[in-house]
């Protein structure tokens, strides 16, 4: 049974990654040179693999103990997570086997490739069965799941600790939403620290599974539409994050496609910083 992450869960999960993560830095977002508004940017993208998924993989991938590292390690990613595991599991000497949707930036498998990963495509429904089955049919090694990992929850909730020690009096947290795992682990911790801290979920609007669930008070099948921000989407709301994710988050709000280019352009430009859709 999955449960929010303590500050003495994160506390302990910031010794364990420290020599792999880096603190990233809380900068303010310029929407036109000169201008600046009252938003920061949480600057994951510069964590060793793009992402502040090697925070959550190298905790998960560090947990294990001995004996379930001999039989092997493999989990479903559309890459970022994938990559964040590979990182940490060339530093104990541990192999790898991803699967990922043929939906998945080919950019990352190649990265994963280059690590020495097993890399296995799957429609994204096949992929998408795994998350929500916890394994993989012939598979004998052990699973960590992207999201519904306790240590992925830990790993995330670095994420809320340091930017509430960044900024004490941040009034609201605004998180990609795919799967859950980021929002839940950095609520967990910013409303432990200030419970009046406002926590939203933003998702791409070609899939709005949590919007969905927020309103029937369930989770609930969405459709899917492809999209070049494929970093995160689903077609439901896992159900073993459910019950966290209705705990901790206050509501949901999207962007399309057009908003989302407009963004990642004006981030190059006035920001000089190189981040994806998601």
């Amino acid at each position: 049974m999955l449960y929010l992450p303590t500050l003495e869960d994160v506390t302990e999960t910031l010794g364990r990654i420290s020599s792999i993560v880096i603190k990233t830095p809380l900068v303010p977002y310029f929407e036109k040179v000169g201008g600046v508004q009252d938003v920061y940017l949480k600057l994951e993208n510069l964590q060793n693999g793009g992402s502040f998924k090697i925070r959550a993989g190298a905790n998960a991938l560090l947990s294990l103990s001995k004996k379930q590292l001999s039989k092997g390690i493999y989990t479903a990613s559309a890459g970022n997570f994938g990559l964040g595991v590979a990182i940490a599991s060339k530093k104990i000497g541990v192999e790898l086997k991803v699967f990922v949707p043929d939906t998945a930036s080919q950019k990352k498998v190649e990265a994963l490739k280059k690590l020495g990963v097993g890399v296995n495509f799957l429609s994204f429904s096949e992929w998408w069965n795994i998350l929500e089955n916890h394994k993989q049919k012939g598979e004998e090694g052990v699973f960590l799941h992207p999201v519904a990992n306790q240590a992925v929850l830990s790993g995330n909730a670095t994420i809320g600790l340091e930017i509430m020690t960044q900024m004490p009096d941040v009034e609201a947290i605004l998180v990609p939403f795919g799967g859950g795992g980021l929002i839940t682990g950095i609520a967990s911790i910013a409303k432990t620290i200030n419970p009046n801290v406002k926590i939203f979920a933003c998702e791409s609007q070609n899939a709005l599974p949590l919007k969905a669930a927020f309103e029937a008070q369930e989770p609930r099948r969405v459709n899917m539409s492809p999209s070049f921000i494929n970093g995160i989407g689903s077609t439901i709301v896992l159900k073993d994050m459910w019950p966290l994710i209705k705990e901790v988050v206050d509501g949901t709000l999207s962007a399309g496609e057009n908003k989302t280019k407009l963004t990642l352009k004006n981030l190059v430009v006035n920001n000089s910083i190189i981040t994806e859709g998601a």
